[in-house]
């Protein structure tokens, strides 16, 4: 009997010794939200459900693996009338909304999370420009946190490539690794921010049949290059006005090359046939880290370049009359 204790002896010593955080919980007060009602959480970047759980007397409990930590998550109920963009990390956490939305929550059990709040809050209500200012003296001061990483990954096209490299340069190896690091490092990689005066940068990508297609296949036509998405409301506002601009002026040598920032392709492939898009269409499906997005400095939808027939970048961000006018201008 006793050798069969002393045998145990190490299991015994190794469960009792195990860390309190090794495994990801939240528990969670709520206010005023109906039993029954599901709470899910969703990976933010691989667009997945992670797991979801059921409101009793307000309060939840989530306890889930963690495909890795810290994780960005939404936690939201099925509508999205209440959630909270999250880190999770392997701890026990806190979501405490019983007073206040689930956007001002006290959350425990999260450094990157308590980095992340506390930096929203602070640049909550400044003017653009002192956010902008706040935000990289953050990445700057915090080259070791994934909230770092993701902050400079979402504002590189914003904040341009000389920024961004410098904020990027400051990052940890670790961060340079992550996923968040990595894209930024692609949009140093392949940005070429062409500017009105000089000439287009011709890249390939597929169309909707799989075919490789170029801006340059329209070499001696004017261009526009247009970038969009399926759900970006203005892009699908303005699409009816670019069918009829293009069916005028297209017998007139004017084409459209639209570069989508979907990211699925049945809602890229609905949206050309809702709207009766009848020119050229591609795209890679990474979102606003679609190539062509990258190499042009887009942040943010809808935008364009108008190339003329000898190549050159003539205007940007032209739609309805004001491309009407230019158009009537270079080809009548």
């Amino acid at each position: 009997m006793k050798r069969l204790l002393i045998g145990f002896l190490p299991f015994i010593i190794i469960a009792c010794s195990r860390k309190p955080n090794d495994q990801f919980e939240l528990d969670g007060l709520t206010n005023d939200l109906e039993n029954g009602t599901v709470l899910y959480l969703d990976d933010t970047e691989a667009e997945t459900l992670i797991d979801s759980t059921i409101v009793e007397k307000n309060t939840f409990h989530f306890q889930t693996e963690l495909t890795k930590t810290p994780l960005q998550v939404i936690l939201r109920t099925k509508d999205f009338s209440h959630y909270r963009f999250l880190w999770l990390e392997n701890n026990p956490m806190t979501f405490d909304a019983a007073n206040s939305d689930f956007r001002n929550a006290i959350v425990t059990g999260s450094l990157e999370e308590s980095l992340s709040y506390n930096l929203s809050k602070q640049t909550d209500t400044l003017p653009r420009g002192q956010k902008i200012i706040t935000e990289q003296q953050f990445v700057k001061q915090h080259p070791t946190s994934i909230h770092s990483a993701y902050v400079l990954s979402v504002y590189s096209t914003t904040w341009g490539k000389e920024k961004t490299k410098e904020l990027y340069d400051n990052l940890s190896i670790e961060m340079k690794q992550t996923d968040f690091g990595k894209k930024t490092a692609n949009y140093i990689k392949l940005n070429k921010n062409p500017k009105i005066g000089e000439s287009y940068v011709d890249f390939e990508m597929e169309n909707p049949n799989g075919e490789l297609r170029r801006p340059s296949d329209f070499e001696g036509k004017l261009v526009l290059l247009e970038f969009w998405g399926s759900g970006c409301l203005p892009c699908r506002k303005e699409n009816p006005n670019l069918v009829k601009t293009y069916e005028k002026y297209q017998p007139k040598g004017f084409e459209i090359f639209a570069v989508s920032q979907d990211t699925k392709r049945e809602s890229w492939l609905k949206a050309i046939n809702d709207d009766q898009l009848p020119w050229i269409q591609v795209s890679d499906l990474k979102g606003h880290n679609n190539t062509a997005s990258l190499i042009y400095g887009i942040s943010y939808i809808p935008d364009n370049f108008l190339i003329d027939q000898n190549g050159i970048i003539i205007e940007r961000n032209l739609r309805g009359d004001k491309l009407n006018e230019k158009l009537n201008e270079l080809l009548n």
